[in-house]
């Protein structure tokens, strides 16, 4: 009797315990969407326009150790990494135009 007795009373244990799982888990759901909220709530809209310093070419000023170099454009004088330069030749290539006959 003992024993079926401890079998119940584990049970109502185990289910106890799931259930406080459940809540535990619906709670966490609740707090993180009203936190979403509360933060999308606060959230400045902007409009910003970005403006690339990457048009033209670009004169090499100065190549310093680990692939920094230092280019030149309009009098102002900036360092970037050397990876993100490409080599530019002034020539200008004749604009080919051809087209296709499709039997």
């Amino acid at each position: 009797m003992d024993a079926k007795v401890a079998g119940e009373k584990r049970l109502l244990q185990l289910n106890e315990l799931e259930e406080f799982c459940l809540h535990a888990y619906e709670n966490a759901k609740i707090y993180k969407e009203q936190t979403k909220r509360w933060h999308e709530k606060h959230i400045l809209r902007r409009d910003l326009q970005l403006k690339s310093r990457w048009l033209g070419p670009f004169e090499v000023v100065q190549v310093c150790p680990y692939r920094v170099v230092e280019v030149k454009k309009d009098d102002k004088n900036f360092k970037v990494n050397g990876q993100r330069l490409k080599v530019y030749i002034e020539k200008e290539f004749e604009k080919v135009k051809m087209a296709w006959l499709l039997d």
